[in-house]
């Protein structure tokens, strides 16, 4: 799982089903047990709040960079996302370990902060929804990857 998560082949090809507008694989670097990518993922307006709509003036980017490290039992990892041209983030934890018998669990753990009066709420809101749905969607498209792509 953990190869599949850190292959650059993998990344453009969720990217391209799962990203969105303007969505792209920026940069991925590996050294010695530590991998860091930086991905882009755009969320169409239609998709937004009308309040978060007319606060950002267009679509929505994310900025995700995703460092993995090998643990103990698998692997450890941070995940920071920015909302280019606005304040806050989401920043967070990230774990993976294999499991006997059913493959492997991925566990993400964050926080959204946008500090913003008034919306930011509403924003922070916008932001975790989207990343949730995001999230389940990537598992999906894992699996799917994982069964055509096994070595």
């Amino acid at each position: 799982m953990h190869a599949a998560l850190t292959d650059p082949e993998y990344l453009r090809a969720r990217l391209a089903v799962l990203g969105g507008k303007g969505a792209e694989l920026i940069d991925l670097t590996r050294n010695g047990d530590t991998v860091e990518y930086h991905v882009k993922h755009g969320v169409a307006a239609a998709d937004l709040p009308s309040a978060v709509r007319t606060l950002l003036g267009g679509d929505l980017t994310l900025d995700r960079v995703e460092t993995w490290r090998s643990a103990d039992n698998g692997y450890t990892g941070t995940v920071r996302v920015t909302l280019p041209g606005m304040p806050g983030e989401l920043s967070g934890t990230m774990r993976l370990t294999g499991l006997a018998e059913s493959g492997s669990e991925r566990i993400v753990d964050g926080t959204v902060k946008i500090p913003i009066p008034l919306i930011g709420g509403k924003v922070e809101e916008t932001v975790s929804g989207q990343l949730d749905r995001l999230l389940d969607a990537e598992d999906e498209f894992t699996e799917k990857w994982l069964e055509t792509h096994q070595a």
